[in-house]
């Protein structure tokens, strides 16, 4: 009864709330991987865009695939591309419920046009539009039918522009070519399947004619700037001429090379998908006084060793309370205090009525719980508390000894209820050395 009050104390942080805490963590960051891994395929998909990011390196460009997390500092972009996989950008993305939804899916994930403005405001961008649904990525088949809905591009066309009018135009052919000369001045021919392209009479067309752009530079919208000096930025009608699906077409990628590396000079082509904007002017906004780095030199030489040190204590008292299944009980307070006093009394009275006998097999009940509690911790110890239960733990883990523990036992058993106390002291010497035996093996 004594072990069951004494467990009834608080034990701080239980087990299972260390178990709620790890399965949140593990949900968090499950969650975390699965969208990750969701843009990862994404962008390895024929509408993504990591092989062009290895098209331009491999040709000597600076060029690298952006996600957001940190700041960039905007003078090093040269050149940032966006790909929109978005019809509705100030609407969020609903969740296809059938398979068939999930292929007619024109939006891949939420991105809205007032970022886009605010980081073609701060870097040279090109803007690449939409132009397949979700089952174009999930099948490999890049058939007409998934081509997204025509207006929806209109209206993203004309809030990036300002302007109004524009008119996104279809190919009547499955493949349309489009001249366009290099910076050397050679002439390359770009070919487009199921060619999308549009029509804007504030846009310079780059690739095409003005009735028929697939990448012209444009105005940018800014409602509180009715100056000259507007700024400008890049619309792709058409991603197949960059995007992985497109790229081995015609001389697609010879012109997405000379495009964008004239576009951004000798600076960074950053390919950005993230849904924020990340860049840092670092004239006008202040630099951090604090840095990751001024953390970093705590965790240095030579307060490296203190913290190894630190963990290894910590990770050793980890192990120990897991082993206890609880903190360390307190002897001198608390519910268990008055059992061991009752159970004193009770000793002192068969002493003085001369009951020694029953004193010792008293005594040999307690010493084997006291025994099972020090060897499995307060929450294993009821079990093995008792007598057979702890003899069949130590035939299976001390056979030597369990003989000669059985054998004490029911020597102690037989004992009459008056004993001389000589006799008694050499049953419990014979006791203690066995437990002791058993406790120090194990």
């Amino acid at each position: 009864m004594s072990e069951s009050t004494a467990n009834t104390k608080a034990k701080g942080p239980s087990l299972e709330a260390a178990v709620i805490a790890v399965i949140c963590v593990a949900v968090l960051l499950a969650g975390w991987y699965i969208l990750s891994q969701r843009q990862q395929g994404l962008r390895r998909s024929p509408a993504g865009l990591d092989g062009l990011q290895v098209w331009l390196v491999k040709n000597g460009a600076s060029a690298q695939n952006f996600a957001g997390g940190w700041l960039m500092d905007q003078t090093s972009v040269g050149l940032l591309v966006v790909p929109l996989y978005d019809t509705l950008p100030e609407t969020d993305r609903s969740t296809p419920g059938t398979k068939e939804e999930l292929l007619q899916q024109q939006d891949e994930y939420d991105l809205e046009t007032a970022v886009i403005a605010a980081k073609a405001e701060r870097v040279p961008t090109l803007l690449v539009l939409p132009k397949w649904r979700s089952g174009m990525r999930l099948t490999g088949l890049a058939h007409p039918a998934l081509k997204v809905e025509a207006n929806r591009l209109q209206t993203i066309v004309d809030k990036i522009t300002g302007t109004r009018g524009t008119k996104i135009g279809a190919s009547d052919r499955p493949f349309t070519d489009f001249r366009y000369r290099s910076q050397t001045g050679e002439t390359l021919r770009a070919e487009i399947y199921a060619a999308q392209t549009f029509a804007n009479e504030s846009c310079r067309p780059i690739v095409g004619d003005t009735d028929a752009m697939l990448l012209a530079d444009c105005p940018l919208a800014d409602p509180e700037d009715d100056t000259a000096e507007q700024e400008r930025i890049l619309v792709l009608s058409d991603p197949d001429l960059i995007n992985n699906h497109g790229l081995r077409l015609g001389e697609n990628a010879g012109i997405a090379l000379d495009v964008l590396t004239e576009k951004a000079g000798t600076r960074n082509i950053v390919i950005d998908y993230s849904r924020y904007s990340w860049l840092r002017d670092p004239v006008s906004e202040p630099r951090r006084e604090r840095t990751w780095d001024d953390l970093l030199r705590f965790f240095g030489s030579p307060f490296r060793a203190l913290w190894l040190g630190a963990a290894l204590l910590l990770g050793l008292a980890l192990w120990r309370g897991l082993i206890r299944y609880g903190p360390i009980r307190d002897e001198e307070a608390g519910p268990g205090n008055g059992k061991d006093l009752a159970v004193l009394a009770r000793a002192r009275l068969m002493r003085l009525s001369g009951q020694d006998g029953a004193l010792v097999r008293e005594y040999a009940t307690a010493r084997i719980s006291a025994t099972a509690s020090a060897l499995f911790g307060p929450a294993h110890a009821r079990h093995y508390a008792g007598e057979d239960a702890f003899l069949t733990f130590t035939e299976r883990r001390h056979p030597a000894l369990a003989p000669r523990l059985r054998a004490i036992l029911a020597d102690i058993r037989k004992l009459p209820a008056r004993l001389p106390a000589t006799e008694a002291i050499q049953h419990i010497d014979q006791l203690e050395q066995v437990l002791e035996q058993i406790t120090h093996d194990a």
